[in-house]
């Protein structure tokens, strides 16, 4: 079942039973270095998570290691959501962006678009980013770009990315400090929010929506914003993750703000999981009120308490809780009615 965040249900009635151009979005931060701030892959190699995930997904192994990205309690990642979806309703096509990865995934036949994007750094020190360049190549690809089906389904690898979106929310003068999700079920609040103190303290009050984005920011977060001012709404789009999803909309927003521009939004929407939603440490709801643009959100009412593998319960525990897409891949796996019961076994299968 979708369950409505906001808006009406309209747009996702729309969209059942009708094909998707999935495209996943990925990048490193230094930012995913800092000890102990992420979990989302395996320590001293979470730069190689956005890599693993897209041959994953699209050729449903691993590559560039030996086994399945995990975090150190043993949560697989959430592209197992995605790749179970698309093997029992396959995408019309995945197609890959990269932001600026270390190591290219090793894929052949499935399209990767390329930008000349470098990873950004770590936002304690300085991101490092020429947003204004990222920002125009997202509006450029938006403005090229030929979905060959019914819509899109906007993803996203990021490892740190929940940390890198909240810093870009406060720099940009939303008030969000306890809204945004992160891997871990008990966040690492103190390194988090030192991270975030470091990255705020090298805005300054003379710096543009430009320059603060440049400073604390992400790829993913800075491009996916180009690329939907770039659609203009022109392409059904479902923005499918969590709190990271909805700070590119926040940056869309400030970008138009100061534009004194519009962007109409009755082709676009965010879904995510029920985990993201029923989090307790984040409001992705609240989040999503903060913004101007009246954008529909829905979550996908999965859980896995039909299976008794240890490693999907910990998701209902709250370990991980989004990304690759999860929340917008069983959105679409629930609009091409396939049960939780088919959606559960596939996952199992994928660990044995």
């Amino acid at each position: 079942m979708i369950k409505n965040i906001l808006g009406t249900n309209d747009l996702i009635e729309f969209l059942r039973g009708k094909s998707a151009t999935f495209l996943l979005a990925i990048s490193n931060t230094k930012t995913a270095d800092i000890e102990g701030i992420t979990q989302a892959g395996i320590p001293g190699k979470i730069y190689l998570t956005p890599t693993l995930d897209s041959e994953f997904l699209t050729c449903g192994e691993v590559r560039s290691l030996e086994s399945i990205a995990e975090t150190p309690k043993g949560v697989p990642t959430p592209a197992l959501l995605t790749r179970a979806t698309h093997l029992l309703k396959p995408f019309s096509n995945i197609e890959i962006l990269n932001l600026g990865v270390q190591v290219l995934p090793k894929i052949d036949y499935f399209k990767t678009h390329e930008f000349s994007i470098a990873p950004s750094g770590d936002i304690s020190t300085g991101a490092n980013i020429d947003a204004m360049d990222v920002f125009k190549k997202g509006l450029d690809f938006g403005q090229e770009f030929e979905c060959k089906d019914d819509y899109i389904i906007l993803a996203e690898s990021v490892p740190s990315g929940t940390t890198t979106a909240a810093t870009t929310a406060l720099a940009l003068g939303y008030e969000c400090k306890e809204m945004f999700s992160s891997s871990f079920k008990n966040v690492p609040n103190d390194i988090r929010n030192e991270t975030i103190e470091k990255a705020l303290s090298k805005i300054e009050e003379s710096d543009d929506i430009f320059a603060r984005l440049s400073k604390v920011s992400d790829n993913m977060l800075i491009f996916g914003a180009g690329f939907l001012l770039g659609l203009n709404n022109q392409t059904k789009v479902i923005l499918a993750g969590g709190t990271q999803m909805a700070c590119a909309l926040l940056i869309v927003n400030s970008v138009l703000k100061q534009m004194e521009g519009h962007l109409e939004t009755s082709n676009l929407a965010l879904c995510t999981t029920k985990w993201v939603y029923e989090d307790e440490k984040s409001d992705i709801k609240a989040l999503l009120e903060l913004n101007d643009l009246k954008v529909s959100a829905y979550y996908a009412d999965f859980d896995f308490s039909l299976s008794e593998h240890p490693a999907l319960k910990l998701y209902d525990e709250g370990e991980a809780k989004e990304g690759v897409g999860a929340g917008g891949a069983l959105t679409y796996a629930l609009l091409n009615a396939i049960s939780k019961e088919e959606l559960t076994k596939k996952v199992e299968s994928f660990l044995g």
